[in-house]
Order: structure tokens, then C-alpha cells, then sequence
């Protein structure tokens, strides 16, 4: 079929420039043909001393010259007859080769996009979606043979200091050598991948028995032991193991990933580095897993409400902000913090996008109509880890600030600083593009974490909201107070503005107007409250918001 369609499209070309090139021959004719013409006439002229029939004639039969120069009009027609098929064919069969090239190039770019789209650049091997798109297969054809399958997460204790000591290009390598020992370890059916800044993953399909698993983790630590040899330096890493098996722990590779997550974390306060999931590693295991169960649902059936907590300055007293905190309207247990349900689902799973779209969504069309009505107040928006190294984040931000009108100046997009140390490149990326698109940016619970000045320094920060744990003793402890002017000092060196948060009491705010505090949050000006609730709260309060 392909042949015959390739033949029909040079049969084609052929044709259309066999015509063109026949347009020449046909002029080269016509131009041979007047030639002989004026010839002759010129012989009969100067033959006879006229132009007549009989010199013509005569000059036709007498004149061999004449004879010569009448067959070349038929050599002429002949040769541009062959000439032009030649060509016609020739030019045919580049345009098919070139096409047919570029055809291929074209698939080449595509497949390696669709590869790039799918894997690791640094490491070549499968990103997250692959990983879970194969764990979804396995787990379809597990089903319907009854087979056994296991998920170790391996994550690298110490890469933090790995970066921060030697920097990214070194730990760049560090993580090219542990994916080499990692393959050299697993077998051709397992799966590796690279599913988090040096979060490795194994998939182990139709295994045998379940201690497979705890024993190719086993194999994983003696294989890491060896110090890895980079520019000179020897570099030691730490892995810390986590282990669940299909389908005592979980029946979708949500579940599953997200408890080999918590494993992980379990494993390191274990003595041998690797860990088997086990139900008691869930706090308030019942609860948590209803919630993971219902919070699929949660947004299908509304039950998602956003809350606003106010913020003051407290040097002029005027409303200038509020940051919008995620609630959980749950059927049975109420009220839900995002304490119970972010860091337990949307962290470990791919719900954090549609909560993030909902979030944005809501949140921007409060600070819309606000603005309508004349309140001129900035409305913060948290990002979590996922979210702030989501490359899409940027494109879905814009989308929902062009269909509800928001202004960036009109948004803080507010992050912790953990969230940003465990991708700085990554994080800073994403900071960056939205910085240029208007959007500031604030260090939410600072003094909470290890933050290196180094890339504080380099941030596109607008303020630093400093811990609540040492704002709400300040009257009580000199440490925290020392610690909380200190911060205080930094930012404001830095061009930044200071939000305290967990204020309760005026004395509270008194005492960081005295450090010159910039801004206040806490239960001292209100408890979170629905939209609803904090419209009534605005127009009541004594903190009037400018504008208003």
C-alpha cells in the first residue's frame, strides 16, 4: 500500500514537471523553426535579388547549409523530449527523498519527545507518570493472574548535604552513579525509576514470594556502601528503603506509592535502612484512611470550602491581605485541616493538581469580586512541594487569572522553605517564571527549617512570615524574642517585609510593633473564616482595608 501510494506520488511529480521542462523544448522548436525561416528568405534575397516562391524553393533545393538547418528543429524537439523526462524524473525522485526524510526526521523529533516526555534527562530512566502508568498496568494484570507485586522507594538521606556541600553538577553525578548500580542490580522485568529529586523506584512484578523484595533491599544498601569517586572526592550516600507489596497494602498505585512514602520515612529511625510498610505507621490509621478513600470525591461533591485569615499592618493598622487556607467540609468529621488530608493524599498523589486548579479557581475569583467592590487587599495562595516543582504550574496559574481577571499584584504566592530546598534549581525555575509574569513571593513559617542564605538571597522574595513557635512566647522567652528581631533585621536588610504569625494577644503585637514589625496574623484578629464569614468580619472590623 505504501509502495503503490510512494509510486503514485512520483508518477505525479513526474508528470507535472515532464510538462514544465516540455515548455522549454517546445520554445527551443519554435525558435529553430523562425531560424529556418529567415534563413531561407535570407538565401532566396541574396541568391535570387527577391523574395519569392521560386527563390525560396530554389534556395531550399540548392543550399546544403539549409538542409542541415532544417533538421534542428526535429533534433531540437526529439533531445527536449528526452531531456525533460530525464529531469522531470530525476527531480521527482529528490522531492520523494526529501520528503521522505523529512518524514523521518519528523517521526525521530517526535519519538524522542514522547521519550523525554516519559523519562529522566539526568538519569534516562522512567519519570513518575511512567512509573505510574506501569504500576497501574501491573496491577491489571496481577489482578487477573493472581500474582504478587512490590514497590521499594529508595531515597537518598543525605543528598541535601551533598548539594549544598559540593554543589549541583556534582550531585548531578552522584545521582548518574547510583541509577548505574542500580540497574546493575535489578533484574530485565523490574522497572526503575526516577521519580523525585533522589527518589529512586523498583517495581517487582510476578514475584515469587514477598521476600524478594526485602532482600533486593538488602542488595540495594551493599551495592551503595562503596564510596562513589567524583572529581577526586569521595562521596558516601545513605539510602533509606521503603517496601509495600501488592495487594496487602494497597489495591492502586496511589495507595501503594503513598504508603511506600510513608515507609520511607519510617526507615529512617530504622536501624538496617529499610523498612515494610505495616497499617500502625499511619497516625489515627482509621481516620486517615476513610479520608484517603473520600477526598477523590471531595471536590466532585463540593465539599472543599476556602477560609481566610486576615492580614493587618501593624504599624498603620489597615487591612491589607488575606491568605486563603483549604478546609475540608468532611460528612462525618467536619471541619478538616489541611494538616489531615494535603500531606497524607495530594503530596503522594496526583490529586495535588486538581486541588491546586480548585484552589487558584476559588481563590482568585474571591480576590476578583473583592476588588469590584473596591478592596484593595492582596490574597495569598500556598504552594507545596509538588506544586512549586510542577512545570505546569506557571500556564495553569495564568489560565485562571485570564478567566477571573485577577491582577498578579493582587496575588502572594507563599512557600515553605522546605518546599524549596529539596529542588532548589528546580524551585527557583518555577519562581523565577512566575516573578516575570508579576507574582510575588513569601517564605512561609520562616525559622522553621535549614534555609541556605545563598538561595534566599537569590529568590525573587517580596516577604518572610516568621515561625508561629517563636512568635507566640515572645513575651515570655528572650530567645525567641532575640531570634524573632533577628529575622526581623534580616528581611527588612534584605527589602523584605515581615508577617508574624500566631499572634493571640495585644501584647503580642504591641512588642512586635516595637521590633517593627511589618504585618500581623493570628487568633488575636480572627480565627480562619469562610468567604462568607469574612466579608461580614471585614465590614465590622476596625481594620478597615484600603480602598474600602
Amino acid at each position: 500500500m505504501v509502495i503503490a501510494i510512494a509510486g503514485n506520488l512520483l508518477s505525479d511529480n513526474v508528470r507535472i514537471l515532464k510538462n514544465e521542462v516540455s515548455k522549454a523544448a517546445y520554445q527551443g522548436v519554435l525558435i529553430a523553426v523562425i531560424t529556418i525561416v529567415i534563413a531561407t528568405l535570407m538565401v532566396s534575397f541574396f541568391t535570387v535579388g527577391e523574395l519569392s516562391l521560386d527563390g525560396i524553393v530554389s534556395a531550399q533545393k540548392s543550399n546544403i547549409a539549409l538542409w542541415f538547418l532544417d533538421s534542428t528543429p526535429f533534433v531540437f524537439g526529439i533531445w527536449g523530449q528526452y531531456s525533460s523526462t530525464m529531469i522531470a524524473y530525476k527531480a521527482g525522485a529528490m522531492i520523494f527523498d526529501q520528503t521522505q526524510e523529512l518524514r523521518n526526521t519528523t517521526n525521530n523529533l517526535e519519538k524522542q519527545a514522547n521519550y523525554i516526555s516519559s523519562h529522566d534527562f539526568l538519569t534516562d530512566l522512567p519519570n513518575r507518570a511512567l512509573f505510574y502508568d506501569r504500576v497501574e498496568k501491573a496491577i491489571l494484570i496481577a489482578n487477573d493472574h493472581n500474582q504478587l507485586l512490590s514497590i521499594l522507594l529508595m531515597e537518598i538521606e543525605n543528598f541535601k548535604d551533598i548539594y549544598n556541600t559540593l554543589g549541583q553538577n556534582t550531585s548531578d553525578l552522584v545521582l548518574k552513579q547510583v541509577s548505574a548500580r542500580l540497574r546493575k542490580v535489578s533484574k530485565e522485568k523490574d522497572i526503575i525509576a526516577k521519580v523525585d529529586g533522589n527518589v529512586f523506584a523498583f517495581l517487582l512484578v510476578n514475584i515469587a514470594n514477598l521476600t524478594i523484595a526485602e532482600r533486593l533491599a538488602q542488595t540495594i544498601q551493599q551495592v551503595m556502601e562503596p564510596p562513589f569517586v567524583i572529581n577526586q572526592f569521595k562521596v558516601i550516600v545513605h539510602p533509606n528503603i521503603g517496601i509495600v507489596h501488592f495487594p496487602d497494602h494497597g489495591d492502586d498505585a496511589d495507595t501503594l506509592v503513598q504508603r511506600a512514602s510513608v515507609t520511607l520515612h519510617t526507615a529512617q529511625q530504622s536501624s538496617i535502612g529499610y523498612c515494610i510498610y505495616e497499617p500502625t505507621f499511619d497516625k489515627l490509621n482509621p481516620k486517615r484512611l476513610t479520608l484517603m478513600s473520600e477526598f477523590r470525591d471531595a471536590i466532585e461533591h463540593d465539599e472543599l470550602e476556602l477560609f481566610y485569615q486576615a492580614k493587618v499592618s501593624i504599624q498603620t493598622g489597615q487591612l491589607v491581605g488575606a491568605e486563603a487556607l483549604v478546609r475540608w467540609n468532611h460528612p462525618v468529621y467536619g471541619v478538616t485541616s489541611p494538616d489531615d488530608f494535603i500531606p497524607m493524599m495530594a503530596e503522594y498523589t496526583r490529586i495535588i493538581k486538581h486541588v491546586t486548579l480548585w484552589t487558584f479557581q476559588r481563590a482568585f475569583h474571591h480576590c476578583a469580586n473583592w476588588h469590584k467592590q473596591g478592596i484593595d487587599i492582596k490574597v495569598c495562595v500556598n504552594l507545596s512541594i509538588k506544586e512549586l516543582h510542577d512545570p505546569d504550574l506557571p500556564d495553569l496559574i495564568a489560565g485562571v487569572a485570564a478567566s477571573t481577571g485577577v491582577r498578579p499584584e493582587w496575588i502572594m504566592l507563599e512557600t515553605s522553605e522546605g518546599a524549596i530546598m529539596n529542588d532548589p534549581e528546580s524551585a527557583l525555575e518555577i519562581i523565577e517564571r512566575l516573578h516575570r509574569m508579576g507574582y510575588q513571593f513569601s517564605i512561609d513559617d520562616f525559622g522553621a527549617e535549614f534555609t541556605s542564605l545563598a538561595y534566599l538571597k537569590k529568590m525573587p522574595l517580596t516577604e518572610l512570615k516568621i515561625n508561629k513557635s517563636f512568635v507566640m512566647d515572645i513575651m515570655n522567652s528572650e530567645n525567641d524574642a532575640t531570634i524573632v528581631k533577628a529575622i526581623i533585621n534580616l528581611a527588612h536588610n534584605l527589602g523584605l517585609q515581615v508577617t508574624a504569625i500566631g499572634i493571640e494577644s495585644e501584647e503580642i503585637m504591641a512588642k512586635l510593633k516595637e521590633y517593627g514589625c511589618d504585618m500581623a496574623q493570628g487568633y488575636f484578629l480572627h480565627k480562619p473564616l469562610s468567604a462568607t464569614d469574612f466579608n461580614k468580619w471585614m465590614n465590622n472590623t476596625k481594620w478597615k482595608a484600603i480602598g474600602k
